[in-house]
């Protein structure tokens, strides 16, 4: 029996009790929050054990093999240091952390402990995006040279999930002082992470980022609104291809779509998880005649809850773990210097990085 204790008892904690509640020789043993009465209203629904007011009497308490991290994102790094710490396997949600600093430190911390650790990019999930990923390393679209991505939300103007101004869930997205770095660390750490994991990774960005005006009413005082509502960016991969990648909350009547496109010279794919997360387009040259869309009916993929306790079993590390929550944590930082500075960041497993002004522009490929 595999022992977890998850901290954080919110939306997403939720989410990692039932599914750790589904999986055969797993036992969610003990919680946490700070609120009180919430970690016991939480360990009451999913009928848990021992409910705790901070990590650190979690990880004393009731023994766990490892920690579900799902609280705002400002505490994912003390939270899973302290954890790695103690020697226990750590999945944390994504962001991986609020600074790329933070996130390498992770990173280290879990490969020096030799614990398995990974980070929650939930849409990894889609047996789509595993078989596109599949697809590129096999050559079957030949050089992938464009890409296109989005990201889209629209809970700022519609109702669907609830009216933001009342709730702090909604607030605190909002309010960088809250700990968070807007649309961008919400939903744009999932979009870059889905755009660029068939390619290996991001080298590049040049992004804009932007923040709306909003109605304070009814609104508390100790919440601002200068995290950002949208994100464009232009994004060059490992492999040379180039493309767009898009995100924001204010796309009715989007409530959560993610779309990718994969354009190669010898074929292309298209991803739309609103149509489905388990089948894709994809079209193949023959000669120099495009082929039509055929749609592609993709296998079923284990879960990165699945994968996590996989490998705590046999001790093998899986995707995606600390070092590429690290790297993605390296894009979004490149975007806002990128956003800041109005030009192009690099991006790399050290961080990200600003070239000099005596490095010149590339000329243009004509």
């Amino acid at each position: 029996m595999i022992r977890i204790g998850i901290i954080g008892t919110g939306g997403m904690g939720n989410q990692h009790a039932l599914r750790f509640s589904r999986m055969k020789r797993v036992e969610v043993v003990s919680a946490c929050d700070v609120n009180r009465t919430r970690v016991e209203t939480f360990c009451a629904e999913h009928s848990i054990g021992h409910a705790y007011c901070s990590a650190r009497d979690l990880l004393a308490g009731q023994p766990v093999d490892a920690v579900s991290v799902a609280t705002p994102d400002a505490m994912h790094a003390s939270i899973a240091l302290l954890a790695i710490e103690k020697g226990r396997h750590v999945l944390c949600e994504k962001p991986l952390a609020t600074s790329y600093e933070d996130a390498a430190r992770m990173r280290d911390a879990a490969h020096a402990a030799g614990v398995i650790n990974m980070v929650n990019f939930t849409y990894r999930d889609s047996p789509a995006l595993q078989a596109a990923a599949k697809l590129v390393a096999s050559g079957e679209l030949g050089v992938v040279r464009h890409v296109h991505a989005h990201y889209l939300q629209s809970w700022l103007a519609q109702d669907e999930w609830g009216y933001w101004r009342e709730s702090p869930t909604w607030l605190w997205r909002l309010s960088k002082k809250h700990g968070s770095m807007g649309v961008l660390g919400d939903v744009g750490v999932h979009i870059l992470d889905f755009a660029s994991m068939p390619l290996g990774g991001i080298s590049s960005v040049r992004c804009t980022l932007k923040s709306f005006e909003k109605d304070r009413t009814g609104v508390a005082d100790d919440y601002d609104f200068e995290a950002n509502d949208s994100a464009a960016i232009t994004a060059e991969f490992e492999n040379g291809a180039i493309g767009v990648i898009h995100t924001t909350r204010w796309a009715v009547p989007h409530l959560n779509s993610l779309r990718l496109n994969l354009y190669g010279d010898k074929g292309s794919i298209e991803l739309d998880l609103d149509r489905s997360a388990n089948e894709l387009l994809i079209s193949r040259n023959v000669g120099r005649k495009c082929g039509d869309w055929e749609h592609l009916r993709c296998d079923a993929t284990p879960s990165i809850f699945e994968r996590f306790i996989t490998g705590i079993r046999s001790g093998e590390q899986d995707q995606p773990d600390f070092a590429r929550g690290a790297l993605i944590q390296s894009a979004l930082e490149a975007c806002e210097v990128s956003s800041a500075m109005d030009r192009t960041v690099r991006v790399g497993e050290n961080g990200y990085s600003v070239p000099s002004d005596a490095t010149p522009e590339r000329p243009p490929v004509l």
